[in-house]
């Protein structure tokens, strides 16, 4: 049994530009107004099982509001039908039905009443909304008196204490302070193992995968994907990181190669590093790489004299406090360099590059074995990374736990 069913539904709305607004205007333009059209959800089909809980994840402007609003019966499709089975609790914009000259009391019963109860039945569940909320001492006082925390946090209180069977959250998980979150989440938690249908719009990913049975990615008004949370949400981080690494490299300043052809050296310049590029598995130009993913670094070099075999290129990321992650070169690594061309590249490949999320900067470096330099470029390019894992620091280690 599905408690929402969502068919091939579409939503238009109309923007009128250019609308007469004076006396004036409406007699000299009288209807000639440009109506355009806004599409912000196009033959979207979901279907939600009763006592399953939903994650809605999409940049903004995808339509993931607009598709709860047409939920709660908000507002209403143009094309397709929206079921819902059971009695619906909206937690979409908190506090719509408050009066600001109300007291936090006169508001609980003028908002559970918008949900459809009686007198009597919030008579019954008042005391629970206002222990829920913390707000005792204020209860008593108009509410415009109140912070945004605290009138959120009334308004919350209100929404989760009617006993719904489908429960419908837009961006509020962030209500109030961290012990007041946790509350908040744990009473998500608590009527998840009570069979009530959740459906949550949020950008926090990680509560939606802690959540969520089930994530639907809605882009530019259309389901993306739709699957377990893990799966869904890793799509979701790769496309964000593709689209905001071509940004990224069509934005000057920014870029996976750079040109050191001209420019001050630091070193003898016997040997000269003339460019130096950030490439993905597949040699293609990268900004932003994924925790875990291949990198290569290609270094192209000019000899300007004979050096012999007394050669060694280095690398060093750092992180954007000037902590060193990470640093290596050819004769720690035992590769031999004999017979140095006039130009050439060296490919330096990482295949696990496990930095956790950050801006990261790059050091480049050619030298004798003693360490006299030839060439030195610091900070030659920047570059981040982006972990759909929750570990913390800088590095991510291969490991395991055992509990014995």
């Amino acid at each position: 049994m599905y408690a929402i069913e969502v068919n091939n539904v579409t939503k238009i709305f109309k923007i009128h530009r250019g609308k007469p607004t004076t006396l004036k205007d409406r007699l000299i333009l009288k209807n000639k107004g440009i109506i355009e059209e806004f599409i912000p959800l196009k033959d979207v089909s979901i279907k939600v099982k009763k006592g399953e809980s939903v994650g809605i994840i999409g940049e903004n402007g995808s339509g993931k509001s607009t598709l709860l609003k047409l939920i709660s019966k908000i507002i209403y499709p143009d094309k397709g039908e929206i079921i819902t089975r059971g009695k619906v609790s909206s937690l979409i914009e908190l506090g719509a039905g408050f009066h600001p000259d109300f007291t936090g009391r006169e508001n609980i019963y003028v908002n559970a009443s918008i949900f459809g109860f009686t007198k009597k039945e919030i008579d019954k569940k008042i005391d629970d909304i206002i222990s829920f909320s913390e707000l005792d001492e204020f209860i008593d006082v108009p509410v415009r008196t109140y912070s945004s925390g605290m009138y959120m946090r009334l308004a919350f209180s209100v929404a989760i204490n009617i006993d719904p069977d489908i429960l419908l959250i837009d961006e509020i998980l962030a209500v109030g302070d961290e012990y007041f979150q946790k509350k908040c989440f744990n009473k998500l938690s608590e009527f998840k193992k009570k069979g009530i249908t959740i459906v949550i719009v949020s950008h926090d990913l990680g509560s939606i995968e802690k959540l969520c049975d089930k994530v639907v990615w809605i882009d530019k008004g259309i389901v993306k994907k739709e699957g377990l949370p893990r799966d869904v949400i890793r799509s979701y981080l790769d496309f964000l990181a593709e689209r905001d690494d071509k940004k990224a490299l069509d934005d000057k300043g920014q870029n996976s190669e750079v040109n050191l052809t001209e420019g001050h050296t630091i070193g003898t310049g016997e040997i000269r590093i003339t460019n130096v590029k950030l490439l993905d598995e597949n040699g293609e130009g990268k900004y932003i790489f994924k925790t875990g993913g291949e990198a290569l670094i290609k270094i192209s070099y000019k000899r300007n004299s004979d050096v012999g075999s007394d050669v060694v290129f280095g690398m060093a990321i750092y992180n954007n406090n000037g902590i060193n992650c990470f640093g290596t070169n050819t004769y720690l690594d035992g590769v031999n360099i004999e017979n140095l061309k006039e130009e050439g590249e060296v490919i330096f490949r990482i295949k696990k590059l496990n930095l956790l999320d950050g801006e990261y900067s790059l050091d480049i470096s050619c030298h004798k074995i003693n360490g006299e330099l030839y060439d030195y470029k610091k900070s030659v390019l920047t570059f981040n990374i982006y972990s759909p894992i929750k570990e913390v620091g800088i590095v991510k280690l291969d490991h395991e736990w055992q509990i014995l």
